[in-house]
């Protein structure tokens, strides 16, 4: 018997006209840049199309590892290697802005409980609005 929920996950087709071959470059040390070589369906380079150098770090947080990952403006390995530590660098300063916004955005946000108090109807509750806030008006900090 099939699964009723079959018919709701979305089907799963590569692009035939956007495929490319991967390898991966390391010095074991700093990081990896993965070389995306485009190639045509039968497997043969794809000289119509630009090789994509992609970088990838990881960034020690108190909570773990954040794996960072960037395109590397390059023509070849040799500018791709060249220009990590800069491509590297980018990334970390947006990872740590996105963070930090993340933080701000927690901090700020408000939670007002549900429920609340009963028999207000459409009079004016708590705090002079019409109809009351839920939860008494109060207002809780995460």
């Amino acid at each position: 018997m099939a699964d009723r929920h079959d018919d709701r996950l979305p089907e799963a087709k590569m692009d035939v006209t956007n495929l490319y071959r991967e390898e991966i470059v390391t010095d074991r040390k700093v990081g990896t840049i993965r070389v995306l070589t485009p190639i045509k369906s039968d497997g043969s380079a794809d000289p119509g199309r630009k090789v994509s150098y992609v970088g990838e770090a990881q960034l020690l947080t108190s909570v773990g590892t954040l794996p960072l990952s960037f395109e590397i403006e390059a023509d070849n390995l040799t500018d791709a290697v060249a220009q990590y530590g800069p491509a590297a660098k980018k990334a970390l300063e947006q990872a740590m802005r996105e963070l930090e916004e993340l933080r701000r955005q927690a901090a700020s946000s408000l939670v007002i409980p549900r429920g609340g108090a009963s028999g207000l109807g459409g009079g004016f509750g708590p705090g002079g609005l019409p109809g009351g806030l839920p939860g008494g008006g109060k207002i809780q900090l995460p």
